[in-house]
């Protein structure tokens, strides 16, 4: 079992890294304050899960095969550049009605919470940043290493909660406020658009 003082130093920096301006919580602020406050958490809910996927892969080492192959660390890079692109293809189309329609639907819920899952699991870069990170953390001493980097991926998967949630609410209020006007709501999906246009460039142009 690791100990409290790095339990807690651990929790204090996965909460600065969550904070820090990423593609994960630029994703959250737009699709809440597109789609309000339940489609943020299940965005929430889906990037978490793709972080569930990013720790056991580091406890397991599948992690380093995208450090150490260019080839994976390419098509997977690609497949998240093409998805991304895909997204802002879709919110560039939508017009402003169709957000207060989608709001509410079960079925574009469980789309959002896909859509999390997606957008973090093909970026190979948070693969390689746990791969970094959370062994800084573990030691032998405290038991099985693998059991060490689960239990540290679960603190950080809990502090990404956390900011996320926090940046839902937040922008879902102000998404409230802009959508009623129809011309406003078309203004946002363009701004999102452009948001996945520019991550997509920048997933794609990543160097391994």
């Amino acid at each position: 079992m690791l100990p409290l003082d790095t339990l807690l130093t651990f929790a204090t920096a996965s909460l600065l890294l969550a904070l820090a301006p990423g593609p994960d919580n630029i994703f959250v602020l737009t699709q809440s304050a597109l789609y309000g406050k339940k489609a943020g958490i299940m965005i929430t809910l889906g990037l978490c899960t793709g972080l569930i996927a990013h720790t056991l892969s580091v406890a397991l080492g599948v992690a380093v095969l995208f450090q150490t192959s260019a080839l994976a660390f390419g098509v997977l890079k690609m497949v998240g550049a093409a998805y991304l692109l895909y997204l802002a293809w879709q919110t560039f189309r939508a017009q402003g009605a169709t957000i207060g329609q989608k709001k509410q639907g079960y079925t574009s819920l469980k789309i959002l919470y896909r859509r999390g899952i997606i957008m973090n699991v093909t970026n190979p870069k948070v693969s390689i940043f746990f791969l970094a990170f959370l062994p800084q953390f573990a030691t032998p001493n405290h038991g099985s290493i693998a059991y060490q980097m689960i239990l540290l991926g679960g603190v950080f998967i809990i502090a990404a909660l956390i900011v996320f949630g926090a940046i839902t609410l937040l922008a879902s209020h102000l998404g409230e406020w802009l959508q009623r006007s129809k011309q406003t709501q078309k203004l946002m999906n363009r701004i999102a658009g452009t948001v996945f246009l520019v991550l997509a460039l920048k997933l794609a142009t990543t160097q391994h």
